[in-house]
């Protein structure tokens, strides 16, 4: 499960940084940090785009500390505002390729790029890798953050029926990908986690 659900921010951080308190701002960010980074390269690959969309993430973030009501964990809410941020960037024509209409055959649009010696964990990041972005962002948000059907397909303006399909191809591909290169051994998204 990610790593956002283990984060606690102390109440007197988040109302020391409401009012400009740069030591409560540097503490918020130091805790945050490495998830919201986790979760951006998960989706959106590039490392440089994951770092520049991290500091957006926690410009937001500081921007809109009011906009926190306290409900539910703070790190949700900052959670929240990265998948956000990564899909708006996915979505971007700047991003050279936008979200398929139509990702019916969209999972059998890359190949799985072929290693030798690599272990089980590396090829699964690299099937994972190889998945349209759309499709890989679904299998993310299901199966490591722990969204559902119903709350994707609202992050997608999009029904759940779309992303429970999206996520059993990506299986299937992934599945497909893994399958000649682990003979007995089991690769399954739960040994990243």
């Amino acid at each position: 499960m990610s790593t956002f659900l283990d984060v606690q921010v102390p109440t007197e951080w988040l109302r020391r940084a409401r009012t400009g308190d740069a030591s409560a701002q540097r503490s918020i960010y130091s805790a945050l940090a490495r998830p919201v980074y986790t979760l951006l390269r998960r989706l959106v690959l590039r490392p440089a785009v994951a770092e520049e969309l991290a500091q957006e993430v926690f410009l937001e973030v500081l921007r809109n500390l009011g906009a926190y009501s306290g409900s539910g964990s703070f790190a949700g809410w900052v959670r929240s505002i990265a998948v956000s941020r990564a899909l708006m960037h996915l979505r971007s024509p700047w991003h050279g390729r936008l979200l398929p209409e139509d990702a019916e055959g969209a999972i059998a649009g890359r190949a799985v790029p072929q290693g030798d010696d690599q272990e089980c964990g590396s090829d699964l990041e690299r099937a994972l890798n190889a998945l349209p972005d759309l499709t890989r962002s679904i299998v993310w948000l299901h199966d490591v953050e722990g969204y559902t059907h119903a709350e994707i397909a609202r992050l997608y303006d999009r029904t759940a029926s779309f992303s429970k399909s999206q996520l059993a191809r990506a299986h299937a591909a992934l599945r497909d990908a893994l399958e000649p290169r682990t003979g007995d051994q089991e690769c399954t998204l739960a040994s990243r986690n």
